[in-house]
């Protein structure tokens, strides 16, 4: 299959190495109209200060298009390869299948079942600003939408990731709960090397968590919730039981497929998991677990959003 056929199809095209293959040659760098858009989208989010109001954006019909058509695929999907308690988050969340939605529009009605907005973003944030605001009830979230040539496959976060993904997500207590676990714990350090701990164990947990359920691997985390690609893959993906030391000392990339997904037992395990690392979060924590210092292991891009 040619890298073309890939993307059309939402398959990444992973190298060896799990790296993402010829990136730059996704239309959503190569269009320039595209890129015009998306820029004064992001130029928006230039000195936003966490929790004040999103603006409002005009989306063209081509963008509502583009979600419609991704809303349905995963949909579609989410049924064989979701976990039960997120497909009974998603019958709650306010999440229209028909339009791309304001953040206020979803935020709203989110703060009412868990107490949390979006707030806005330009493209990845710094950890200290990205996780600690989950400790105050906000999310960052994009308001860009993903290239309308290839609907089911973006090398970066959108809308649909961040208000779609997360926004099914922060529907439910218990995964909002773990939010502000995250939140609280990094508003307890300020170093890069403990921020860089925290963000790998989000990473491998709310954004590309899986669990055993009934003896087969189902996605809950964010990101494999909005891809489509990702999602179909989910069987042929190398799949690692639930180690905090091995997840903090694996790297991860905000571009392509994951070189390896970690699974809990259960939502409750994963719970009592995150209980027994955040809460007690702090500077020493690296040392404590024995994991290389930061500068032995490199430094790592901010997370999603």
């Amino acid at each position: 299959m040619d890298t073309d056929t890939m993307i059309r199809q939402g398959l990444a095209p992973v190298g060896p190495d799990g790296r993402l293959g010829d990136a730059e040659q996704h239309p959503g760098f190569r269009d320039a109209h595209y890129v015009r858009r998306r820029d004064a989208l992001v130029a928006l989010a230039d000195g936003h200060r966490v929790g004040e109001p999103s603006p409002s954006v005009r989306y063209t019909e081509q963008e509502h298009e583009t979600w419609r058509c991704v809303h349905a695929a995963l949909s579609e999907v989410h049924r064989d390869t979701v976990c039960r308690e997120v497909l009974e988050a998603r019958k709650v969340a306010p999440i229209p299948a028909d339009h791309v939605p304001q953040h206020a529009e979803v935020g709203d009605r989110l703060h009412e079942l868990t107490g949390f907005r979006f707030t806005l973003a330009g493209g990845l944030v710094p950890n200290k600003r990205f996780l600690g605001s989950m400790a105050r009830g906000y999310f960052h979230a994009v308001q860009y939408v993903r290239h309308p040539a290839v609907p089911l496959y973006t090398p970066e976060p959108d809308v649909l990731h961040d208000v779609f993904g997360h926004g099914t997500h922060l529907s439910s207590p218990r995964f909002a709960a773990l939010y502000r676990m995250f939140g609280r714990a990094a508003a307890q350090v300020d170093t890069d090397d403990a921020l860089d701990l925290l963000s790998r164990i989000y990473w491998f947990s709310l954004e590309y968590g899986v669990t055993t359920e009934r003896d087969e691997i189902k996605a809950y985390g964010a990101a494999l919730l909005s891809s489509w690609g990702e999602l179909r893959q989910l069987s042929r993906a190398e799949i690692r039981p639930w180690d905090l030391t091995a997840i903090a000392s694996q790297s991860y990339r905000a571009a392509g497929y994951q070189p390896a997904l970690y699974a809990v037992r259960s939502l409750d395990h994963l719970e009592e998991a995150l209980h027994g690392f955040l809460d007690n979060f702090n500077e020493n924590t690296r040392t404590h677990l024995g994991l290389p210092a930061l500068a032995e292991r490199g430094a790592m891009a901010s997370p999603c959003s």
